[in-house]
């Protein structure tokens, strides 16, 4: 499973998530360590969040 950092390394005004990758600064930090289908997680994660449709292949997840 790829990164999804695109080497734009800014957090948003209010910290919560980098504004390049749509991470939070824990799941930047843990990535390396993450298994296949807790990298997945992150990555639906990320794609709710940036407003982008989570394709059938990744874990559905609801976001706090």
């Amino acid at each position: 499973m790829p990164s999804p950092c695109v080497s734009v390394c800014r957090m948003s005004d209010d910290g919560s998530v980098c504004e390049g990758c749509f991470r939070s600064l824990d799941e930047i930090r843990r990535w390396s360590g993450l298994d296949a289908q807790a990298r997945r997680v992150v990555w639906a994660r990320l794609l709710q969040r940036a407003g982008a449709p989570v394709p059938p292949s990744l874990p559905t997840v609801e976001l706090p």
